[in-house]
């Protein structure tokens, strides 16, 4: 009994010899080391940038992951595994991508996309992508002799979309009657944009097509101005192009620099 109560008075001694501010400082003591509570932080700041929430019971999770790494880590020290040649390789590689990851973290802090940029990379894209645009539809066969019975069975009041179901080779558009949907000339290859082009809305192509895909057999459904996205809903998008781009020059200049013998 004697012995209980001298050990209890020396862990109350103990406890109360290590500052409040020490103990807040720390998340435990593993084996009489103290686990500072910035692992816990770091931990959290981790979990929380790959978009979880970190709830009172995920904090509480990180707390004991952090408990453990130290036990496992102590072990793994009593055994000498951190003086191996392959943990120090390990530690230096894990140092370069961390001082890497910084390097560039602290670029895009001190050198961010300003609205001018995203309001200037936006007119270029708006001026790019300014005109028409076509709703067509084809019917596209190996043939050139099959196209031009289709444009004939057309002629005679045969329906486009399901002549374009039956007989279209092309998949995509096939199965849906021929629709092409809305597309400005360009992104078709330059056989096709050209025809399309040159046809009134409602009409169809009087002869067959020739392309690198084979005969197509084109209807123009309707025109109309381009439709661009505006500034502000694409504008997150246009900062995170930008920031990449910036980054990315920033790291080829680097490169430039760099004296490699």
């Amino acid at each position: 009994m004697k012995h209980k109560l001298v050990t209890s008075f020396a862990l109350a001694a103990l406890v109360a010899s290590l500052s409040p501010l020490a103990l807040a400082q720390n998340v435990a003591i593993v084996n009489g080391k103290a686990v500072p509570l910035t692992r816990v932080e770091a931990l959290s700041q981790q979990v929380a940038r790959s978009g979880r929430q970190v709830t009172p019971e995920i904090e509480q999770q990180i707390k004991d992951e952090v408990i453990a790494r130290e036990i496992f880590m102590q072990e793994a020290q009593k055994q000498g595994l951190d003086t191996t040649a392959d943990f120090k390789s390990q530690m230096e590689l894990a140092r370069q991508a961390i001082l890497i990851r910084e390097l560039f973290a602290n670029y895009q802090k001190t050198n961010a996309v300003t609205d001018e940029e995203i309001k200037a990379e936006y007119d270029k894209f708006a001026a790019a992508n300014s005109g028409k645009e076509y709703r067509a539809s084809h019917i596209l066969v190996e043939k050139e002799a099959v196209a031009a019975a289709i444009i004939a069975q057309l002629k005679k009041g045969g329906k486009f979309e399901d002549i374009a179901k039956k007989s279209s080779k092309d998949p995509g558009s096939g199965a849906k009657g021929g629709d092409l949907d809305w597309a400005p000339a360009s992104n078709y290859v330059a056989e096709f944009a050209q025809a399309l082009t040159g046809l009134s809305k409602g009409k169809l192509t009087e002869t067959p097509v020739k392309s690198q895909f084979g005969y197509h057999v084109i209807r123009l459904d309707d025109v109309r101005e381009a439709q661009l996205p505006k500034l502000e809903d694409v504008k997150p998008q246009v900062a995170q192009q930008l920031q990449q781009q910036k980054l990315t020059n920033y790291q080829e200049d680097l490169r430039k620099k760099a004296k490699i013998e």
